[in-house]
């Protein structure tokens, strides 16, 4: 493609013009924003905005073009897009009708699965979003306990009791005490400096896996002041291992929130956790109308069928370490890019101390067919094959040499 023809709009930049016309932000989800998949380069005509369909680990874009897709939903499908057996799945569900005034059977049989797989899992109730469930859990601490402070790190979603965000109230605000990730010393600073603690709320993978001994920490001081341990394994169950971090690192938290690969990228998340917190769900209300929705449940069946026959998490870790060391290795052959890939293989991350080179890389990228995740993270799914990683590897070269002429521009 000449440089000319690089310049032109594309058909898929008149749908970034129509969303941003009745969607504020141009998505309704903000890391799919045009500004934070490309940032400087997001008016850039030639990177896409929006898709037609995807399948295996790979974007059509709704102008034709064809993308190797190393974000893989953030995260959300780990096995690949439109799986069939998946697919088939959901297929049944919706044709058999996916909801009613009854709950779905499959509301039993995955609960039942997700005792079996989750370590500190007793009962499981099941909402729609990571944001949603880690929510409930909280609730549920706070019903069990009586308490209202939480002490945080992590990223739990954009919902009050844990954003800074305008709109937010102050008082909502002031009931999370914020810990550094790894920092025994502030958690146990935390935990101990005010009122007691309704719930010790972690994100175990965030730049890395948590030190055992920080994660152990937090088990120690919950069970000291009558505090809940809640691990958010949104990102980390079905990844990590089926189990998550605490079944790679055999610390039990009280409550665990999952989602996102959980069902493939369909809607489903759950809280699972130790029968006598879960039961708190009897004292307090929380409930939703899709929360139970069988599409979601069946994908969430299909899922757990894979897990059960093949090492999934190991072909996800295998696949995050091939795309790390290839994108890796280029990278850093050429250090003038400023760009570096660090972090576990089934999520790593792109960095760099000049934010503007990280923006141009990912737009070279997608130039050149491959959808990169602007910082967190790149994930490694099943489907990442070794055709897929030749394409990424043969982009590459020819992606370097169009991010030299983009940052060379005056």
């Amino acid at each position: 493609m000449t440089d000319h023809a690089r310049s032109l709009p594309s058909p898929d930049d008149a749908w970034r013009a129509r969303a941003a016309a009745v969607i504020p932000g141009g998505s309704s989800t903000g890391s799919k924003r045009p500004d934070a998949l490309y940032g400087a380069f997001a008016a850039d005509a030639v990177v896409p905005s929006h898709y037609d369909r995807a399948a295996g680990c790979r974007v059509w874009a709704t102008d034709g073009r064809e993308f190797v897709d190393c974000g893989m939903a953030l995260g959300a499908v780990g096995i690949g897009y439109a799986d069939p057996a998946i697919t088939a799945a959901v297929q049944a569900a919706a044709v058999a009708g996916p909801v009613s005034s009854l709950p779905h059977r499959l509301e039993v049989e995955v609960a039942e699965a997700l005792v079996q797989v989750i370590p500190c899992a007793e009962r499981v109730r099941f909402l729609r979003t990571g944001a949603e469930a880690t929510n409930a859990a909280v609730r549920l601490a706070r019903t069990l306990t009586g308490r209202e402070r939480i002490v945080a790190c992590g990223y739990f979603g954009w919902l009050d009791w844990n954003s800074d965000a305008l709109g937010v109230p102050a008082a909502t605000r002031d009931r999370v005490s914020w810990v550094p990730f790894g920092d025994s010393e502030a958690l146990a600073a935390a935990v101990q400096g005010g009122d007691a603690p309704a719930a010790i709320v972690i994100e175990p993978l965030v730049h890395d896996i948590a030190p055992r001994d920080w994660l152990a920490t937090a088990r120690q001081l919950a069970s000291a002041v009558g505090a809940l341990l809640i691990f958010d394994e949104v990102k980390t169950a079905f990844r990590v291992r089926t189990g998550g971090v605490q079944a790679l690192l055999g610390v039990t938290p009280d409550l665990t929130v999952i989602g996102k690969a959980l069902a493939n990228g369909y809607p489903l998340s759950a809280v699972v956790g130790r029968a006598d917190a879960m039961d708190a769900a009897q004292r307090t209300w929380i409930s939703s109308t899709a929360a139970a929705e069988a599409t979601g449940l069946a994908a969430a069946h299909a899922v757990l069928a894979w897990h059960t026959q093949h090492d999934v998490c190991a072909r996800m870790d295998a696949a995050g370490c091939a795309l790390r060391d290839i994108i890796g290795a280029a990278l850093h052959a050429e250090p003038w890019t400023g760009v570096r890939a660090e972090g576990p293989n089934v999520m790593w991350r792109l960095v760099s101390a000049e934010p503007v080179q990280l923006d141009a890389l990912v737009a070279a990228a997608a130039r050149h067919g491959v959808l990169l995740k602007r910082g967190a993270y790149q994930f490694g799914a099943v489907a990442h094959d070794e055709r897929a990683l030749d394409a990424v590897r043969r982009a590459m070269p020819a992606l370097l040499e169009s991010l030299h002429a983009t940052t060379q521009r005056p």
